[in-house]
């Protein structure tokens, strides 16, 4: 079976509290870094929305946690498409650790297609639509240093 688009990366220092673990605020950090990668590897990212008067906005954001993260651990967030409405979608966000694939988090994200002058709802295009429904399968952006 092949893999969701993955996003991988190494926690940094800064990124973790005074327990020695990452910082809860810190997993919306590390799912939007994902989300905007994945937008990009569909090959329709923000910089092109915005050129055409669209943009999509987070409305809802949720993470449950079932384990810690800690500094310098290499996580995966693995993204996919969960509903596709008619003005809205939402995405899954799975953390793992990479090493041995131990579930860190999982967050979903709920996005409205908006224009951006006048600022109001709109229809996600229909070739965005095709693109996050087909997903980035195989696709993993590596940002984690393993090189």
């Amino acid at each position: 079976m092949v893999q969701p688009f993955c996003f991988r990366f190494r926690v940094r220092y800064n990124e973790c509290d005074a327990q020695h673990v990452v910082f809860n605020a810190r997993y919306g950090d590390y799912v939007d870094i994902a989300m905007t990668e994945f937008m990009r590897a569909l090959g329709r990212d923000y910089s092109q929305l915005l050129a055409e008067g669209l943009d999509n906005q987070v409305v809802k954001l949720t993470t449950e946690w079932q384990s810690s993260a800690r500094f310098d651990d290499v996580l995966d967030v693995f993204v996919s498409l969960t509903h596709m409405g008619n003005t809205s979608f939402s995405l899954q966000a799975d953390i793992r650790h990479a090493d041995d694939g131990r579930a860190i988090a999982r967050s979903e994200a709920v996005y409205v297609m908006m224009t951006t002058e006048p600022f109001a709802k709109t229809p996600v295009p229909d070739d965005l639509r095709e693109r996050l429904q087909a997903g980035a399968p195989g696709v993993v952006i590596d940002q984690s240093g393993r090189g």
